[in-house]
Protein backbone atom coordinates (compact mmCIF):
# COMPACT_ATOMS: atom_id res chain seq x y z
CA UNK A 1 0.00 0.00 0.00
CA UNK A 2 3.00 2.30 0.48
CA UNK A 3 4.38 1.47 -2.55
CA UNK A 4 1.10 2.11 -4.65
CA UNK A 5 0.69 5.42 -2.28
CA UNK A 6 4.08 7.14 -3.47
CA UNK A 7 3.67 5.56 -6.97
CA UNK A 8 1.10 8.04 -7.36
CA UNK A 9 3.11 10.90 -5.55
CA UNK A 10 5.75 10.14 -8.00
CA UNK A 11 3.80 10.45 -10.98
CA UNK A 12 1.75 13.05 -10.02
CA UNK A 13 4.85 14.56 -10.17
CA UNK A 14 5.69 13.80 -13.09
CA UNK A 15 2.02 14.89 -15.03
CA UNK A 16 2.83 18.14 -12.56
CA UNK A 17 6.13 18.98 -15.04
CA UNK A 18 4.54 17.84 -18.29
CA UNK A 19 1.94 20.61 -17.36
CA UNK A 20 4.64 22.76 -16.81
CA UNK A 21 6.32 22.04 -20.03
CA UNK A 22 3.36 22.04 -22.39
CA UNK A 23 2.49 25.38 -21.37
CA UNK A 24 6.07 25.88 -23.56
CA UNK A 25 6.05 23.43 -26.02
CA UNK A 26 3.55 21.35 -28.61
CA UNK A 27 2.16 17.89 -26.68
CA UNK A 28 3.86 15.88 -28.63
CA UNK A 29 7.19 17.48 -28.26
CA UNK A 30 6.03 16.90 -24.24
CA UNK A 31 5.91 13.19 -25.39
CA UNK A 32 9.00 12.89 -26.87
CA UNK A 33 11.01 14.39 -23.97
CA UNK A 34 8.94 12.36 -21.42
CA UNK A 35 10.48 9.05 -23.57
CA UNK A 36 14.09 10.46 -24.27
CA UNK A 37 14.68 11.65 -20.68
CA UNK A 38 13.35 7.93 -19.39
CA UNK A 39 16.03 6.61 -21.99
CA UNK A 40 19.12 6.76 -19.51
CA UNK A 41 17.41 5.26 -16.60
CA UNK A 42 15.57 2.30 -18.38
CA UNK A 43 19.18 1.27 -19.82
CA UNK A 44 20.69 1.32 -16.64
CA UNK A 45 18.14 -0.28 -15.53
CA UNK A 46 18.34 -3.28 -17.78
CA UNK A 47 21.79 -3.58 -17.85
CA UNK A 48 21.65 -4.08 -13.79
CA UNK A 49 18.64 -7.02 -14.33
CA UNK A 50 21.09 -8.58 -16.96
CA UNK A 51 17.92 -8.91 -19.50
CA UNK A 52 19.77 -7.26 -22.69
CA UNK A 53 19.47 -10.71 -24.58
CA UNK A 54 15.68 -11.22 -23.69
CA UNK A 55 14.83 -7.62 -25.02
CA UNK A 56 14.83 -9.14 -28.61
CA UNK A 57 12.81 -12.11 -28.00
CA UNK A 58 9.40 -10.39 -28.28
CA UNK A 59 6.17 -10.68 -30.15
CA UNK A 60 6.96 -7.30 -32.14
CA UNK A 61 3.22 -6.89 -33.76
CA UNK A 62 2.06 -6.08 -29.85
CA UNK A 63 5.26 -4.07 -28.90
CA UNK A 64 4.38 -1.90 -31.82
CA UNK A 65 0.79 -1.46 -31.02
CA UNK A 66 1.85 -0.82 -27.58
CA UNK A 67 4.46 1.93 -28.95
CA UNK A 68 0.99 3.78 -31.14
CA UNK A 69 -1.24 3.38 -27.60
CA UNK A 70 1.56 5.36 -25.86
CA UNK A 71 2.39 8.21 -28.34
CA UNK A 72 -1.49 8.70 -28.35
CA UNK A 73 -2.20 8.26 -24.59
CA UNK A 74 0.73 10.97 -23.91
CA UNK A 75 0.35 13.39 -26.11
CA UNK A 76 -3.65 13.39 -25.38
CA UNK A 77 -2.80 14.08 -21.74
CA UNK A 78 -0.10 16.59 -22.28
CA UNK A 79 -2.57 18.39 -24.64
CA UNK A 80 -5.38 18.29 -21.94
CA UNK A 81 -3.27 19.11 -18.75
CA UNK A 82 -2.36 22.24 -20.58
CA UNK A 83 -5.70 23.56 -19.64
CA UNK A 84 -7.61 21.51 -17.14
CA UNK A 85 -6.83 20.81 -13.49
CA UNK A 86 -4.61 17.72 -12.53
CA UNK A 87 -8.13 17.12 -10.37
CA UNK A 88 -10.23 16.76 -13.32
CA UNK A 89 -7.90 15.42 -15.61
CA UNK A 90 -7.34 12.66 -13.13
CA UNK A 91 -10.96 12.08 -12.26
CA UNK A 92 -11.43 11.37 -16.10
CA UNK A 93 -8.92 9.48 -16.73
CA UNK A 94 -9.80 6.65 -14.14
CA UNK A 95 -12.77 5.28 -16.16
CA UNK A 96 -9.93 3.51 -17.73
CA UNK A 97 -9.87 0.58 -15.17
CA UNK A 98 -13.45 0.32 -16.42
CA UNK A 99 -12.36 0.24 -20.27
CA UNK A 100 -10.34 -2.55 -19.14
CA UNK A 101 -13.32 -4.82 -18.01
CA UNK A 102 -14.99 -4.16 -21.01
CA UNK A 103 -12.26 -4.60 -23.33
CA UNK A 104 -11.60 -7.87 -21.49
CA UNK A 105 -14.25 -9.43 -23.07
CA UNK A 106 -13.47 -9.19 -26.59
CA UNK A 107 -9.75 -9.47 -26.52
CA UNK A 108 -9.35 -11.60 -24.00
CA UNK A 109 -11.80 -13.77 -24.10
CA UNK A 110 -13.06 -12.92 -20.04
CA UNK A 111 -16.64 -13.15 -19.18
CA UNK A 112 -17.40 -9.89 -17.35
CA UNK A 113 -20.95 -10.29 -14.82
CA UNK A 114 -23.83 -7.88 -13.98
CA UNK A 115 -22.69 -6.38 -11.29
CA UNK A 116 -19.59 -5.40 -13.05
CA UNK A 117 -21.58 -4.26 -15.99
CA UNK A 118 -23.55 -2.16 -13.69
CA UNK A 119 -20.18 -0.39 -12.09
CA UNK A 120 -19.24 0.07 -15.91
CA UNK A 121 -22.55 1.80 -16.62
CA UNK A 122 -22.04 3.82 -13.18
CA UNK A 123 -18.33 4.98 -13.85
CA UNK A 124 -19.48 6.02 -17.71
CA UNK A 125 -22.26 8.48 -15.45
CA UNK A 126 -19.82 9.82 -13.52
CA UNK A 127 -17.77 10.75 -16.69
CA UNK A 128 -20.34 12.59 -17.45
CA UNK A 129 -20.90 14.29 -14.48
CA UNK A 130 -17.40 15.44 -14.85
CA UNK A 131 -17.67 16.65 -18.39
CA UNK A 132 -21.29 18.27 -17.81
CA UNK A 133 -22.53 18.06 -21.42
CA UNK A 134 -25.10 20.28 -22.67
CA UNK A 135 -25.83 23.91 -22.38
CA UNK A 136 -22.82 26.35 -21.38
CA UNK A 137 -21.53 23.67 -19.76
CA UNK A 138 -20.65 21.91 -23.49
CA UNK A 139 -18.08 18.97 -23.57
CA UNK A 140 -14.48 20.18 -23.97
CA UNK A 141 -11.54 19.45 -26.07
CA UNK A 142 -9.45 18.64 -23.40
CA UNK A 143 -11.90 16.51 -21.45
CA UNK A 144 -12.40 14.41 -24.79
CA UNK A 145 -8.64 14.11 -24.73
CA UNK A 146 -8.56 12.73 -21.33
CA UNK A 147 -11.07 10.05 -22.58
CA UNK A 148 -8.90 9.53 -25.43
CA UNK A 149 -5.74 8.93 -23.12
CA UNK A 150 -7.79 6.91 -20.85
CA UNK A 151 -8.42 4.80 -23.39
CA UNK A 152 -5.68 3.97 -25.31
CA UNK A 153 -4.31 3.06 -21.89
CA UNK A 154 -7.14 0.32 -21.04
CA UNK A 155 -6.28 -0.89 -24.69
CA UNK A 156 -2.55 -1.02 -23.39
CA UNK A 157 -3.28 -2.81 -20.36
CA UNK A 158 -4.83 -5.04 -22.59
CA UNK A 159 -1.78 -5.96 -24.70
CA UNK A 160 0.38 -6.20 -21.64
CA UNK A 161 -1.89 -8.85 -19.93
CA UNK A 162 -1.17 -10.82 -23.71
CA UNK A 163 2.74 -9.89 -23.77
CA UNK A 164 3.14 -10.63 -20.24
CA UNK A 165 2.52 -14.47 -21.22
CA UNK A 166 5.49 -14.58 -23.17
CA UNK A 167 7.78 -11.32 -22.98
CA UNK A 168 9.88 -9.99 -20.25
CA UNK A 169 8.79 -7.17 -18.22
CA UNK A 170 11.65 -5.41 -18.87
CA UNK A 171 11.29 -6.35 -22.37
CA UNK A 172 7.52 -4.20 -22.06
CA UNK A 173 9.34 -1.04 -20.05
CA UNK A 174 12.24 -0.73 -23.08
CA UNK A 175 10.51 -1.40 -26.36
CA UNK A 176 7.39 1.08 -25.54
CA UNK A 177 9.47 3.84 -24.30
CA UNK A 178 12.68 3.57 -26.75
CA UNK A 179 9.04 3.32 -29.56
CA UNK A 180 7.33 6.48 -28.03
CA UNK A 181 11.01 7.85 -28.15
CA UNK A 182 11.39 7.79 -31.59
CA UNK A 183 7.91 8.06 -33.23
CA UNK A 184 7.23 11.13 -30.77
CA UNK A 185 10.64 12.59 -31.42
CA UNK A 186 10.20 12.14 -35.79
CA UNK A 187 6.93 13.69 -35.43
CA UNK A 188 7.40 16.34 -33.22
CA UNK A 189 10.99 17.30 -35.34
CA UNK A 190 9.16 19.61 -38.17
CA UNK A 191 7.31 21.81 -35.39
CA UNK A 192 10.57 21.38 -32.68
CA UNK A 193 10.42 24.17 -30.28
CA UNK A 194 14.37 24.66 -29.14
CA UNK A 195 14.37 23.79 -25.49
CA UNK A 196 14.96 26.25 -23.19
CA UNK A 197 18.30 26.05 -20.78
CA UNK A 198 16.23 27.18 -17.57
CA UNK A 199 13.65 24.01 -18.74
CA UNK A 200 16.66 21.67 -17.56
CA UNK A 201 15.64 21.49 -14.22
CA UNK A 202 12.10 20.19 -15.61
CA UNK A 203 13.58 17.81 -17.85
CA UNK A 204 16.04 16.33 -15.04
CA UNK A 205 12.84 16.15 -13.10
CA UNK A 206 10.44 14.14 -15.60
CA UNK A 207 12.81 11.53 -15.97
CA UNK A 208 13.52 10.64 -12.26
CA UNK A 209 9.50 11.25 -11.21
CA UNK A 210 8.41 8.77 -14.02
CA UNK A 211 11.19 6.28 -13.03
CA UNK A 212 10.66 6.33 -9.48
CA UNK A 213 6.82 5.60 -10.03
CA UNK A 214 7.40 2.33 -12.84
CA UNK A 215 9.87 0.87 -10.15
CA UNK A 216 7.47 1.80 -7.10
CA UNK A 217 4.06 1.14 -8.29
CA UNK A 218 5.97 -2.40 -9.88
CA UNK A 219 6.94 -3.27 -6.68
CA UNK A 220 3.52 -2.37 -4.89
CA UNK A 221 2.03 -5.35 -7.43
CA UNK A 222 4.84 -7.60 -6.74
CA UNK A 223 4.48 -7.52 -2.55
CA UNK A 224 0.10 -7.46 -2.76
CA UNK A 225 -2.64 -8.60 -4.95
CA UNK A 226 -3.82 -6.19 -7.23
CA UNK A 227 -7.40 -6.22 -5.54
CA UNK A 228 -5.48 -4.89 -2.29
CA UNK A 229 -3.57 -1.88 -3.71
CA UNK A 230 -5.96 -0.83 -6.55
CA UNK A 231 -7.94 1.15 -4.50
CA UNK A 232 -4.94 3.40 -3.07
CA UNK A 233 -4.26 4.14 -6.84
CA UNK A 234 -7.49 6.56 -6.39
CA UNK A 235 -4.93 8.75 -4.01
CA UNK A 236 -3.42 10.57 -7.26
CA UNK A 237 -6.91 12.50 -6.94
CA UNK A 238 -5.79 13.89 -3.60
CA UNK A 239 -2.27 14.33 -4.68
CA UNK A 240 -3.64 16.40 -8.04
CA UNK A 241 -5.68 18.31 -5.78
CA UNK A 242 -2.91 19.45 -3.89
CA UNK A 243 -0.97 20.50 -6.27
CA UNK A 244 -3.69 22.25 -8.22
CA UNK A 245 -4.00 24.31 -5.06
CA UNK A 246 0.21 24.61 -4.74
CA UNK A 247 1.44 24.92 -7.43
CA UNK A 248 -1.68 26.43 -10.04
CA UNK A 249 -4.11 28.16 -6.99
CA UNK A 250 -7.06 26.27 -8.47
CA UNK A 251 -9.48 24.44 -7.09
CA UNK A 252 -11.83 22.52 -9.05
CA UNK A 253 -15.75 23.03 -8.98
CA UNK A 254 -18.31 20.61 -6.83
CA UNK A 255 -19.08 18.33 -10.12
CA UNK A 256 -15.73 17.22 -10.50
CA UNK A 257 -15.73 15.66 -7.04
CA UNK A 258 -19.37 14.45 -7.32
CA UNK A 259 -18.05 12.81 -10.90
CA UNK A 260 -14.74 11.70 -9.54
CA UNK A 261 -16.61 9.98 -6.21
CA UNK A 262 -18.47 8.50 -8.65
CA UNK A 263 -16.00 6.79 -10.54
CA UNK A 264 -13.96 5.76 -8.17
CA UNK A 265 -16.42 3.92 -6.08
CA UNK A 266 -17.71 2.19 -9.23
CA UNK A 267 -13.58 1.28 -9.77
CA UNK A 268 -13.08 0.13 -6.27
CA UNK A 269 -16.77 -1.76 -6.14
CA UNK A 270 -15.26 -3.71 -9.82
CA UNK A 271 -11.96 -4.44 -8.57
CA UNK A 272 -13.43 -5.58 -4.79
CA UNK A 273 -15.94 -8.01 -7.24
CA UNK A 274 -13.56 -9.29 -9.36
CA UNK A 275 -11.17 -9.92 -6.58
CA UNK A 276 -14.10 -12.14 -5.17
CA UNK A 277 -14.97 -13.79 -8.53
CA UNK A 278 -11.07 -15.12 -8.87
CA UNK A 279 -11.45 -16.50 -4.91
CA UNK A 280 -14.27 -18.49 -5.90
CA UNK A 281 -12.43 -19.92 -9.17
CA UNK A 282 -9.34 -20.47 -7.09
CA UNK A 283 -10.18 -21.17 -3.50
Amino acid sequence: ILMMLLACLFFSLMDSVMKKLAGHYPAIQVTAMRALTSMPLIIAYVLWRRALPGLWQVRWPLHLLRVGLGVVMLTSFAFAIRSLPLTEAYALFYISPLAIAALSIPFLGEKVSRPSWIAIVVGLVGVLVVLKPGGRGIVSLAGLAVLASALCYACSAITVRLLSRTDSSESMVWWVMFGVAVVAGLLALPDWVAISSKHGWLLAALAVTGFIGQLTITEAFKLAPAATVTPFEYSALAWGLGLDMLVWQTVPGIRVFIGAGIIVASGIYLAKHEAKGVEAEHP
